[in-house]
């Protein structure tokens, strides 16, 4: 099984991937976690090129794409395949749905281009979940009690494209689960169960 947890920043995936992992171990599942970017050693490198707050290094939008792209498909082939293989569950914050939403309907490429580059990237792999953390941006933005990275410092108006990006596409795909994460903390991860449970083998 292969879940990806995604949202804006601030909406509290590390908690809610650390509850459900536990979850998961609980019942039996050997778990492997992961983040994109990043998990392997190109992405790590790539993340910080992508998110370094003062690095005086100007990326274009499309270059951004691709950066993430290249990540994305070292983790791929790095990570998430040989772990499916294996027969783990792999649970990853963000994964080509973040692209799709930060590059294409907050950043202006075009949206069915990214996905098909994601096609290429991924080798087709798709979540068989994803839990989509929903909050208004400005009580996620508030949740940010650190220096803001190079992606989530571009304002409210980019922020606010995101999120009506990430709710545009779950209207399109019902493997994208909206989550109320202004909910408490537990009421949350009870969602994501829940939703999980269908596709989950409890051991």
């Amino acid at each position: 099984m292969f879940f990806t947890f995604d949202g804006l920043d601030g909406v509290g995936k590390s908690t809610q991937i650390e509850l459900f992992c536990q979850w998961l171990a609980e019942h039996g599942h050997h778990v492997v976690t992961c983040r994109d970017p990043g998990s392997t050693a190109l992405g790590e490198q790539v993340r910080e090129i992508l998110l370094a707050a003062d690095s005086g290094v100007s990326i274009a939008r499309t270059s951004e794409m691709f950066l993430y792209m290249a990540a994305r498909s070292q983790l791929v082939a790095e990570v998430i395949r040989p772990a499916l293989a294996e027969g783990k569950t792999v649970v990853s914050d963000r994964f080509l749905l973040a692209n799709v939403v930060y590059q294409g309907h907050a950043g202006g490429l075009d949206v069915e281009t990214l996905w098909q580059v994601g096609q290429t990237a991924t080798g087709g792999l798709a979540p068989d979940m994803t839990f989509l953390l929903d909050m208004p941006p400005e009580t996620a933005a508030e949740r940010l009690g650190r220096e803001l990275d190079r992606m989530e410092q571009q304002g409210d108006e980019f922020r606010r494209r995101l999120r009506t990006g990430f709710l545009a596409e779950a209207n399109t795909d019902d493997r994208i689960v909206v989550i109320d994460a202004v909910q408490p903390i537990a009421l949350v991860q009870t969602a994501v169960r829940a939703a999980a449970a269908a596709l989950v083998e409890m051991g």
